[in-house]
Parts: C-alpha cells; structure tokens; sequence
C-alpha cells in the first residue's frame, strides 16, 4: 500500500481553500527593495509504505496545476523563468537514476539531474503572469539501505539556503525589471514515509 500525502505551497493566499497547506517563504530582492511574492503550487508525493533493505523503489513528486498572479504587491507580474527546484535525496537510500513525466505550459522542456545528494529540476520558462502551468512529475529510483525508514521531503531552510529559486520579470508604472527571487518551505513536512525491513 503506498503511503500519500499533499503538500499545498502557498503564497499570498492563491491555494484553494479545501487542500491542505503549507507554506513556502520567497522574497524577491529588487532595485525597488526587497520584497516577498506569491505563487501558488500543490505537490504530491508517493511511495511505497515499506520495502526490504538492499531492494529498488520509487518516489514520484507529482506537481498539481498552477496559475502565477498577474500582480504582487502592487507591481505586475510580467514573467517567470529560470525555476529551479531542489529536491534531496533521502537519508538511508541510495540515489539510482531520476526522470520528469509530463508538464505543460512551461514553454520550455524541463531538466533533471544529480547535483551532490539532490536532485535539481531546471525549467526555463518564460512563463508569462496569469498563465497556467504544471511542473512535470519527477520520479526517483532509490535502492533501500539498512532497517529503519527513508523519508521525502523539500530542500531548503532559509533565503540564503533556498530549495526553490527563479527570475521574476516585473514592472511598476514605466519601469520593468527582473529580480532573483529565493524561497523555502516553513514548514517543510514530510512528504512520504517508507519503513525499510
């Protein structure tokens, strides 16, 4: 029986009200000041709820569709690009190969690979403000370590540490520009749980 839970990231009250949420922290730095925006995004995650030690599995991060506001704070929204999302490797599991599934209105072909202990998907856009978008669904091939459990969750801790970063083109009245944006799950739950035997 595969273990599941929902995610809901969000920011500036763009989440529909009947999932469950959570909330991911962004502050855009721009020659305005530094400022936090919203994007609305749901995850969910599965994966087997036990496996035997030594023996292959899969964890699938599965993106729910998404819309970008049209405005933050009073500035417009124009476009996003350059996304990238991190997401670790679990402790006690070894990382075998990873793949994307899907996506749509990313008008641009997303990318996946193994940086250190993490895998990094990269999309880069541009996604134009008030579009709707879904990230693609990413699986990774773990092989199980030892007794004990392999647990799913977001990378990042803070700003400076992010598990999410992107550019965000914006304008405020004559004036456009674009600003590195960084967030980070607070909180950051766990996503699946999978006991090793």
């Amino acid at each position: 029986m595969a273990t599941y839970r929902s995610l809901v990231v969000i920011l500036a009250l763009l989440a529909p009200a009947d999932q469950p949420v959570a909330t991911y922290s962004c502050r855009a730095d721009t020659r305005f000041g530094k400022h936090t925006i919203s994007i609305r995004q749901g995850i969910d995650a599965q994966a087997p709820a036990a496996v035997r030690a030594n023996t292959r599995f899969t964890i699938a991060v599965h993106s729910q569709q998404g819309t970008l506001p049209t405005e933050v704070k009073g500035f417009k929204l124009q476009e996003v690009r350059d996304l990238t999302l991190r997401i670790p490797v679990p402790a006690n599991a070894a990382y075998l190969s990873s793949r994307l599934i899907g996506g749509s209105g990313l008008n641009s072909t997303p990318s996946v690979q193994l940086e250190g202990n993490t895998a990094v998907v990269r999309v880069a856009g541009p996604i134009p403000g008030g579009a709707s978008f879904q990230f693609p669904t990413l699986s990774i091939r773990l092989r199980a370590g030892g007794p004990g459990a392999v647990e799913t969750k977001l990378t990042g801790t803070s700003y400076d540490d992010p598990g999410l970063t992107l550019q965000a083109k914006i304008k405020w009245k004559f004036l456009s520009t674009t600003a590195p944006v960084a967030c980070y799950p607070d909180p950051n739950p766990v996503l699946t749980r999978t006991v090793i035997t």
